[in-house]
């Protein structure tokens, strides 16, 4: 038996963090345009105006806000705000996220603390915030954006895979607890997407490595899907009630090859490894 997911987004209030670029802008604007309520919080507060310029809808069906969501009482603050303003909540995205490249020894326990701050407690202080309220009502749906790294980890970036399979677990635990309550939860998992999370991040390369990151960030630019690609997963996600997706050919291949053969992924994830990170020392 899987629970109906939300088919019709009109009227519907969506609240999506870190809405001002990326996978967060595309999916604000795919809700838009099908005719959902709008809150939109992200730390960039004029990157967030320009999203809502955009949709060009008028102010009360796309409210906006800035808000750090590392932040706890900034986030409880922000729920306050929405439930005041819209009176409820129908699908919370929690999206907001930021990265860091470097292997486990390069990266200090304060930008572990730092990411996890954004990633996981971000995503977590939001979900407190709202769910009582969803619960009440006994309807909604959660989306979480976790990563193909949330799935399949990668060395050089041991920091960012931890948050994202943090959020993995997270997601389904809490799927399978609230599907009594008639609220759903799906996990976002994108592979190479082209959003500024790179460029935005926190990258610190090994010198004898060969990406630098320049390279990366025009990797990321060169190959990555467009962020609509992920946009219309979200949708596809809160309409069939999905729990775990990845988006995009690498992040599927990746997601499945680790299931058909652990080996082979080790294998794999050393390769690269290697590749990444100059060779063996």
């Amino acid at each position: 038996y899987s629970m109906p997911g939300i088919k019709d987004f009109r009227d519907k209030v969506v609240v999506i963090t870190g809405a001002g670029s990326g996978i967060g802008r595309a999916t604000a604007i795919a809700f838009a345009e099908e005719g959902a309520e709008l809150v939109l919080a992200d730390i960039d507060l004029d990157r967030l105006r320009a999203v809502a310029d955009e949709i060009g809808r008028d102010d009360s069906r796309v409210l906006t806000r800035e808000m750090d969501v590392a932040e706890k009482e900034q986030v409880e603050d922000f729920a306050e705000f929405v439930l005041g303003t819209k009176g409820r909540v129908d699908i919370l995205y929690n999206n907001a996220g930021v990265a860091i490249g470097a292997d486990f020894v390069s990266t200090s326990i304060e930008e572990f603390e730092w990411i996890f701050s954004i990633n996981f407690w971000g995503m977590l202080y939001g979900i407190k915030a709202f769910l009582p309220h969803m619960m009440e009502r006994r309807f909604g749906h959660i989306v979480n954006t976790s990563s193909v790294a949330g799935l399949c980890a990668t060395p050089g970036m041991p920091a960012y895979c931890s948050t994202k399979f943090a959020i993995a677990g997270l997601g389904e635990s809490l799927r399978a607890e609230l599907k009594k309550y008639n609220i759903g939860v799906s996990t976002i998992c994108p592979g190479v997407i082209d959003t500024r999370i790179v460029a935005d991040g926190c990258l610190h390369l090994r010198n004898e490595s060969r990406a630098t990151n320049d390279r990366v960030v025009n990797f990321y630019r060169r190959f990555g899907w467009p962020p609509e690609r992920v946009a219309k997963a979200v949708l596809k996600a809160v309409r069939k009630n999905r729990s775990v997706v990845p988006v995009g050919i690498e992040a599927w291949l990746q997601w499945i090859g680790k299931r058909l053969s652990q080996r082979n992924h080790d294998a794999i994830v050393e390769f690269v490894g290697r590749f990444l990170m100059g060779g063996k020392k």
